[in-house]
């Protein structure tokens, strides 16, 4: 069967039978409906002139009329009322379309029958509506051809079947029950509904609703009757069976399709729809007055939420990088907070935000750090960062995951940095970076947060002692290079604040004592070589490595500061003596006396000097111990530097060179070719440090001399001629550049040094433990020595020293115990 108003896609065979009457009796159980006169359809005529309803189209309502009617509109409007059932006998009524269809044949008594045309099929009845079979209602055979079907309009008004309403009335009670005891409904809700309809329109609406309130009324009864069971006297049962009561009847009220709704009209909002919020916060006030929003509603929504936000995520953690993920999450906290504030309850909000938190966060904690952290930190990506601590502050156990994570990155990162000796050069400059970096993460994105603080450092203290000795001398180095003359890089307050970065660094080494040892020596070089940029600023340095390592630490390198100030005074001295001694001589002499304990060791060289300088150096010698009685003076040519002055074919130039570099240009005074044998032996300079001295003569930047055959090396046999073409743009040219340069050997004697005192502190800590205590365990002797020490020690060091000393009969093992010793007065 094909709707109305449509042709059929396979037309019906030809009809082979008589056409039969186009309405019959329908015979319905409260008794005959007949229609007062038949109509007959033939092939080309009708008696009556009728309204019709096309199949074919375009057209699906086609209204003609040879007469007037004064309800014209009425076949439309019984159209639209019928309901065209499958099965053949009659099994409805629609009440509603009957009254309709008999209210306009009352009203209508001329109208003409209506006809409706329809595809053919089986015989049909529905609501006093009937439809023949085959081709017994239409005259034209052929296919395609019109077909047409009369319609009669009810003669009397229809009735409701017998015991209807006592029926219907029973299952609406026993529904209603059901809600009143929380059971569940057994007949269909629409056939319910149906029923109602179909009683209010036979005017039973008065009946039925006194019914309905009599039935509510003596179920409120029945509850109040109950109450009286109680005596006065127990109150709190009393008032417990009143609120459940109560409760129960909140309940019942509000059916679970008002809950489902408001739930979905919120997943929907969730989903970027836009939702009618005044209704729902209409709809959640209703359920907070009726004290059940949270039995009700609250929980359902909080199991909804963390369904939903769950699976959320799972995928979104896999489908986005974690700045993404980040501000979706803060995005979905915020919109949550905004529908508290809006529509929902404000008790609600601590559980809903708990719940995103929890299923967005705390259930991604490592995942997300894993996943995104390094790339956050190595990016320095500082809004990224803050968002990351404030949503993970807000999650149980959030913070303190990320201060793991935190820790790990700082040491593995520290530790490309330190165990790399290829980044020896940047080293110092590197971790100053990364301090800085991180240093500033924690200030702007971890809300100066002591916990981070104190990690950062232990973690900076764990990776740059990873590498023992090696860091501690190179950031000796980067201060000697700070503090040399020519270092244009910073002004002096830029320069305050690198040398207190310096500090906060060097607070980290365990191994002071070589740092000690290299800024010593770099410091020594500075001054006696007259290359330190500011004594203001190497002083400053100094009061602050007293104030980290105190005054014993810095003794010995205020003892240089001390002999640099007191030999200025005694070469005023030595020139007041040279003017009253009447002394000729072209050369003026500078003497720096040191005192040998302050200063590094140099291992003396002895070198050839022209007369005129050994000549000066008796004079002074004569002048120095005249008044100073009982003191030695040991000349110290390694750390020696001159001023010459040269005439070239360009003209006269100022050369600032060192002592070895001036005994070799004095010899070209007397010669226009040497060799590299002629002039060591006429200087007497050792071998490798006169290699040196001409590479930097002859293959530097300002060659003064030139070498024969040309190479950047010295080797045996080369032969050295002065450069008379030699040009320069500046008047005094500085050579002596080559002194400030460690040497392999300067390097591993300054280790060597570090190591040898280090003995000797052991050595002095072990003996002052053992004088105080008299006779200690083993383990606990290296317990106190450890405490002691500041700097690490191998326990098979520790061991060796132990077992020197009691060679010199410092101390002694127990003779009973093996693992104890004594102490040996």
């Amino acid at each position: 069967m094909f709707p109305t108003g449509l042709s059929s896609p396979n037309p019906p065979p030809p009809p082979t039978q008589e056409a039969r009457p186009a309405a019959t009796d329908v015979k319905t159980d409260s008794g005959n409906i007949t229609s007062s006169k038949k109509r007959k359809i033939n092939g080309s005529e009708r008696e009556d002139t009728s309204d019709t309803i096309s199949s074919s189209p375009p057209k699906t309502l086609n209204s003609s009329s040879s007469s007037s009617s004064s309800c014209s509109p009425t076949p439309l409007h019984i159209q639209k009322k019928l309901r065209f059932e499958d099965s053949v006998d009659f099994i409805g009524l629609d009440v509603k379309m009957a009254e309709e269809a008999a209210a306009a044949a009352a009203s209508c008594s001329n109208n003409k029958s209506k006809a409706m045309f329809l595809p053919g099929g089986v015989g049909h009845h529905a609501n006093g509506l009937t439809k023949t079979a085959g081709s017994t209602t239409f005259s034209n055979s052929k296919p395609g051809a019109a077909k047409k079907l009369v319609i009669k309009n009810f003669r009397e008004k229809p009735k409701l079947p017998e015991n209807y309403t006592q029926e219907t009335w029973q299952k609406l009670k026993e529904a209603v029950e059901a809600i009143q005891n929380s059971t569940s409904i057994k007949y269909n809700l629409e056939e319910l509904y149906q029923a109602v309809e179909n009683l209010c329109f036979h005017k039973i609406s008065a009946k039925l609703y006194k019914q309905l309130r009599a039935v509510c009324e003596d179920h409120i009864k029945a509850q109040i009757d109950q109450f009286r069971e109680y005596p006065f006297t127990v109150s709190v049962l009393f008032l417990k069976k009143i609120d459940k009561c109560w409760q129960d009847h909140c309940r019942q009220m509000v059916q679970s399709k008002t809950i489902d709704g408001i739930l979905l009209l919120i997943e929907r909002e969730r989903n970027g729809e836009a939702i009618d919020r005044s209704l729902l916060r209409s709809l959640l006030s209703m359920l907070s007055d009726l004290q059940i929003y949270q039995e009700s509603f609250e929980q359902r929504f909080l199991e909804e939420t963390n369904r939903l936000y769950a699976a959320e995520g799972q995928r979104l953690m896999q489908e986005r990088e974690v700045p993404e993920y980040l501000h979706h999450v803060n995005k979905r906290l915020e919109e949550e907070a905004d529908r508290v504030i809006t529509y929902l309850d404000q008790s609600t909000q601590k559980s809903l935000i708990a719940a995103v938190e929890k299923q967005l966060l705390g259930e991604h904690l490592t995942a997300t750090l894993q996943k995104g952290l390094t790339n956050l930190l190595d990016e320095n990506r500082i809004q990224d960062l803050s968002l990351l601590y404030q949503l993970f502050s807000r999650v149980r156990g959030g913070v303190q995951v990320l201060l793991q994570h935190w820790i790990e990155y700082i040491k593995a990162f520290g530790s490309t940095i330190v165990i790399n000796p290829e980044k020896d050069k940047t080293m110092v400059q590197e971790l100053l970076d990364f301090k800085d970096k991180v240093d500033l993460i924690i200030d702007v994105c971890f809300m100066k947060n002591e916990k981070f603080v104190n990690a950062m450092k232990e973690a900076f203290e764990t990776f740059i002692n990873k590498r023992p000795n090696k860091p501690a001398e190179l950031i000796a180095k980067h201060v000697d290079s700070k503090l040399r003359a020519g270092n244009k890089e910073a002004t002096d307050e830029e320069l305050e604040k690198m040398l207190d970065k310096i500090m906060i660094i060097f607070r980290f080494i365990y191994g002071k004592d070589v740092f000690e040892a290299f800024y010593k020596k770099d410091l020594a070089k500075r001054l006696l070589v007259g290359k330190s940029a500011s004594v203001d600023a190497e002083k400053s340095m100094l009061s602050k490595l007293k104030h980290e390592c105190g005054a014993a630490f810095t003794s010995k390198l205020e003892g240089m500061f001390k002999d640099m100030e007191l030999s200025k005074d005694i070469m005023v001295q030595f020139k007041q003596y040279m003017q009253c001694q009447n002394i000729p001589g072209n050369i003026e002499l500078t003497v720096n006396i040191l005192t040998m304990g302050y200063w590094p060791t140099y291992v003396p060289m002895e070198v050839h000097l022209p007369p005129e300088m050994v000549r000066l150096q008796e004079i002074f010698k004569t002048f120095y111990l005249g008044k100073h009685s009982g003191r030695k003076l040991q000349w110290q040519s390694t750390l020696g530097h001159c001023v010459l002055k040269a005439e070239f074919k360009e003209g006269k130039k100022e050369l600032q060179v060192s002592l070895f570099q001036t005994l070799v240009l004095l010899m070209f005074n007397e010669g226009e070719e040497f060799t590299l044998e002629e002039i060591k032996v006429a200087t007497g300079i050792e071998d490798s440090e006169l290699r040196r001295t001409l590479q930097s003569l002859a293959c530097g930047k300002a060659r003064v001399l030139t070498k024969i055959p040309k190479s950047k090396d010295v080797e045996d046999g080369d032969k050295f001629s002065c450069n008379d073409d030699f040009k320069h743009k500046l008047f005094r040219i500085k050579i002596n550049q080559i002194q400030m340069k460690e040497t392999v050997e300067e390097q591993a004697s300054t280790t060597e040094r570090v190591f040898q005192d280090r003995q000797y502190q052991i050595d002095a800590a072990i003996v002052r433990i053992m004088k105080m205590r008299k006779t200690l365990t083993h383990n606990l002797l290296m317990s106190e020595v450890y405490s002691q020490l500041k700097f690490p020690v191998k326990p098979a060091d520790l061991k060796k020293r132990i077992e020197s000393l009691i060679d010199r009969d410092y101390m002694e093992r127990d003779k009973e115990n093996s693992n104890q010793y004594n102490y040996v007065a």
